[in-house]
């Protein structure tokens, strides 16, 4: 490896293509087809709950591999670890399209969720040793931005082959940015880290991580956790709110795409916030901003009121853009850092899986503006625990 450069000489656009170009292809691939997959099982005779199930196996995959996925990149190194998850991606996509029974078509969609956390563990352990600290909330921030891009452009990109080719036209588009990803990934530079060369040392597992940084877990952790679920609850929300207040779907659709597009534009001055004046800058307020936002969604009572707290929702997001992903590489220790990654984000992604969920146990026990309030108060929770804990475990800078 050679000597790291001074950290005042470099450059983030020095590596933007080669280090964000793979997260946009791979972020296309994934919003093309995420609109059209329980589409695709619906029409292979699976119910409306039966296709819910399959969109799941998206998340449910990624869940379960991101342990092993941060042992594979440990071993392989962050290149190969991409370069591998764009094949593994790229198969998925295949037996997606030749499927003929839901059987196959799930373990297609399954392996997707495989494929992502593997790509997502590598390209966040690639940035974490190339960007020195001083720059690493905006290299993250930047990183999670193009992936929203990513996923914002990618269903019209679908569309337009779907109108010429039916639903398979998607998993085409996947298919072909996925192997885009894949070829950007192979010419990514010599891995030059940032602090120079780490220090031998015992070497580390899973369990020595969780016993070691313990506290770490069980505060920030805790924190990302509920970040996480007020995320994911958050594109759940909205929908379900314009429909039970009777709104028009093109107009849902509407508002949905302009908190969306509000979410993209902030993302790298959110960045630069965080490495100018610390991480919990960004945290509590992103945080505070969307349990709000949820708390007074139940209050709105039109399209307009709706839209204005979905801009807002969508503006708490946009800020926070990176945030897990920057705490998680604070945090990381140089021996062990793949690791320590892939657990951080098992806990992220707990924390995604269980927030709809959370909610629709309390619409279904409750009511949807209990529900909703519930989120609300989780978001103002997730600020509470961030805020507290941060400052008490500041990171050294690594």
């Amino acid at each position: 490896m050679s000597k790291a450069a001074d950290p005042q000489d470099f450059n983030l656009w020095s590596i933007a293509i080669p280090a964000f170009g793979p997260s946009l292809l791979f972020g296309i691939g994934e919003g093309a087809i995420l609109p059209v997959i329980p589409l695709s099982a619906r029409d292979m005779g699976s119910s409306l709950a039966g296709a819910a199930l399959v969109v799941s196996l998206i998340g449910i995959g990624s869940l379960v591999s991101n342990i092993p996925a941060s042992i594979i990149t440990a071993k392989f190194g962050e290149r190969l670890g991409m370069l591998g998850a764009s094949a593994l991606s790229l198969v998925a996509m295949l037996i997606c399209v030749f499927s003929h029974n839901l059987w196959a078509f799930g373990a297609g969609v399954f392996l997707i969720g495989v494929a992502s956390a593997v790509f997502h563990l590598a390209r966040q352990s690639y940035l974490t040793e190339a960007v020195p600290p001083l720059m690493r909330a905006r290299a993250m921030s930047t990183l999670g931005g193009v992936g929203r891009i990513g996923l914002f452009a990618g269903p019209f990109i679908g569309a337009l082959l779907i109108h010429l080719v039916g639903l398979p036209g998607a998993y085409w588009v996947a298919a072909v940015a996925v192997t885009a990803a894949g070829v950007v990934a192979w010419w990514l530079p010599d891995l030059v880290n940032a602090d120079g060369a780490a220090q031998a040392g015992p070497k580390v597992t899973v369990a020595s991580l969780l016993a070691t940084h313990r506290k770490v877990f069980l505060t920030v952790g805790i924190g990302v956790l509920l970040v996480s679920s007020v995320r994911s609850s958050r594109q759940v929300v909205v929908p379900l709110w314009a429909d039970n207040l009777g709104l028009n779907p093109a107009v849902t659709s509407l508002i949905y795409g302009l908190s969306g597009a509000i979410d993209m534009l902030v993302f790298y001055p959110a960045g630069k916030v965080m490495d100018k004046k610390g991480r919990i800058a960004v945290a509590v307020p992103s945080m505070v901003l969307m349990g709000v936002s949820l708390l007074l969604m139940p209050l709105t009572t039109g399209a307009f009121s709706l839209l204005l707290v979905a801009l807002l929702i969508g503006f708490g997001n946009g800020i926070g853009s990176g945030l897990i992903m920057t705490l998680g590489a604070d945090y990381s220790p140089r021996n062990g850092r793949a690791q320590f990654l892939g657990i951080w984000r098992f806990m992220a992604d707990a924390g995604g899986s269980s927030g709809p969920a959370i909610l629709a146990g309390l619409t279904a026990a409750v009511t949807l503006p209990f529900g909703i309030a519930a989120t609300g108060l989780l978001g103002l929770g997730a600020a509470a625990m961030l805020g507290y804990s941060i400052p008490r475990n500041r990171p050294v800078s690594r």
